[in-house]
């Protein structure tokens, strides 16, 4: 029996990466997506697991070839999930998950009307600068745009199926997928 799809999204910051990497190490029967991404990769990251990095090019390939679900671009880089993956393990019946900014997870509304979008939330705005300003991975000025950007995803909250708080990593993860087995039953 197929499954169904479960977007998760939310602030940049508000810690979705945290979150999946803790449900793919507890929870090895749900399945990750894996994004494409044209950015460079993070101290840690690996090419396959966090992302697929590719180049503009390729993306641009992709793109043109409809072999994207969705895709957007966001502080100057470009992501996107690929499509075939996805539809193979919803088919299998296996649960899937996608981790995606807001205006894919619009696309992803509209190309597969049936998935269930989950809003990660932070504690409160102050947490979400406090994570974002403590990465240390980005300028101060690409800072900037991800909390302005923040600022118009939070109110997009009333657009999802459900909200997580991410107060806690074990215990959002835990919600998140109690959220996923309700939804694939």
């Amino acid at each position: 029996m197929p499954s169904r799809l479960t977007v998760l999204s939310g602030p940049s910051g508000v810690g979705k990466g945290t979150v999946v990497a803790r449900i793919r190490e507890a929870y090895p029967h749900i399945w990750v997506s894996v994004s494409c991404t044209t950015r460079p990769p993070r101290p840690g990251e690996r090419d396959g697991v966090e992302y697929r990095f590719v180049t503009r090019e390729e993306f641009a390939r992709m793109v043109e070839a409809g072999e994207l679900l969705e895709y957007a671009e966001f502080a100057g880089n470009l992501y996107g999930t690929p499509r075939q993956p996805v539809l193979d393990h919803l088919a299998a019946g296996t649960p899937a998950l996608l981790e995606i900014e807001l205006q894919g997870a619009r696309q992803v509304r509209a190309a597969l009307p049936d998935a269930y979008l989950v809003f990660l939330a932070p504690p409160s705005w102050a947490e979400l600068e406090r994570r974002l300003i403590g990465r240390g991975t980005e300028s101060a000025e690409v800072i900037e745009q991800r909390l302005a950007r923040a600022r118009v995803e939070m109110a997009a909250e009333p657009e999802f199926d459900a909200v997580v708080v991410n107060d806690d990593v074990g215990h959002a993860a835990a919600q998140l997928v109690g959220l996923i087995e309700a939804v694939c039953r």
